[in-house]
């Protein structure tokens, strides 16, 4: 749902853009609350793996694909601010990078496809995990439920931005059928992968969730047929125990990802993309300021060999997503120490 440039007009472009600003500010200091020694690297692999399923793009109808927003994903494992802030580092690594989104476009997109996913997907999963039972089990469910409807309701966010600055005349209500029609479909997409995600980490470290923090029902093993609480993880202290096994698994699966399986991704247009040309909203597309890049549309320039130039560009992306994403969060995180440190200097 990467919006172009020339989609939305200049002064909503503008607009779109400090309502990001404001968005990503807030999240900045939201964040340091969230983040710690254990989560902080964790959120720049949950970035960078954003980035690798978002290149594959999945069936959804005749003609149409789709792919991973992330929002959901990123606000249930590492917090709703640090999520907002995930999502805004991959728009800027693939707008500039590999010319996907456009630049002018990147507050519209972030405010799309980062904001309103994370409000509406924590939202919603916040309040079912208030009202099924605390389990592990409920974290998954209450996470495909909140990730199934973001997408639909960054489809109508789109619309309504487009209501606003389309640079287009189109029928409006024509298009937000359209959209959220076709993105109902991918949200279903969207929520097997988060589910799927959330699960497996919850599976084998269910401290590293955010949203699973706080839950009261104990692990259960089957013993001679018979479920018996499983022992306690532990002799070591959760915030002791290291994560180096789930980055290093986790770094190692976004790379696969990006780096083969997005070869067999699907070539169809996304559901933007084929809504934009059926509805005619598309027709003042600009080309994108990066297009020269050597990185652009996901291929490494001068490699002939098109399985190599994608797998390449691809574990270029998941390195630099999860550079600029670590440093980015380790230094939010120390921000918040140097606060703490100063604050207990003061009182004492």
């Amino acid at each position: 749902m990467h919006v172009p440039d020339g989609f939305i007009n200049a002064p909503v472009s503008v607009a779109a853009g400090v309502a990001a600003g404001v968005a990503v500010a807030v999240s900045l200091r939201g964040a340091r609350r969230e983040l710690d020694e254990r989560t902080a690297p964790l959120a720049g692999l949950v970035a960078a793996f954003i980035f690798a399923v978002q290149m594959l793009n999945f069936p959804v109808a005749a003609g149409t694909s789709g792919h991973l927003l992330g929002g959901a994903l990123a606000a249930i494992l590492v917090g709703p601010y640090t999520g907002v802030l995930c999502v805004s580092v991959v728009l800027l690594m693939q707008g500039i990078l590999f010319a996907d989104g456009g630049l002018t476009a990147l507050g519209v997109n972030v405010t799309v496809m980062g904001v309103v996913t994370v409000v509406v997907a924590y939202a919603i999963f916040r309040g079912l995990l208030g009202i099924l039972p605390p389990t592990r089990r409920s974290v998954t469910v209450a996470a495909f439920a909140g990730a199934l409807l973001s997408v639909p309701a960054a489809a109508a966010a789109f619309t309504a931005v487009y209501a606003i600055g389309g640079t287009t005349d189109v029928a409006i209500g024509k298009v937000l059928t359209a959209m959220v029609g076709v993105h109902v479909l991918i949200g279903i997409g969207e929520a097997a992968i988060t589910a799927a995600t959330v699960g497996a980490v919850i599976a084998v470290r269910p401290d590293l969730v955010h949203g699973a923090r706080g839950l009261t029902a104990p692990l259960k093993l089957r013993v001679g047929g018979e479920l018996v609480d499983a022992p306690a993880a532990a002799a070591t202290p959760a915030a002791a125990r290291s994560t180096r096994k789930v980055w290093a698994t986790g770094l190692v699966t976004a790379l696969v990802l990006a780096g083969f399986v997005s070869y067999y991704a699907s070539a169809s247009p996304d559901g933007l993309e084929k809504v934009a040309a059926d509805k005619g909203i598309d027709e003042k597309v600009e080309d994108h300021a990066a297009a020269d890049s050597p990185l652009a549309d996901y291929g490494v320039k001068n490699v002939d060999d098109a399985r190599l130039s994608g797998g390449l560009a691809g574990v270029i992306g998941v390195g630099v997503t999860v550079a600029a994403g670590t440093g980015i969060f380790w230094a939010v995180r120390r921000r918040r120490t140097e606060e703490l440190t100063a604050t207990s200097v003061s009182a004492g």
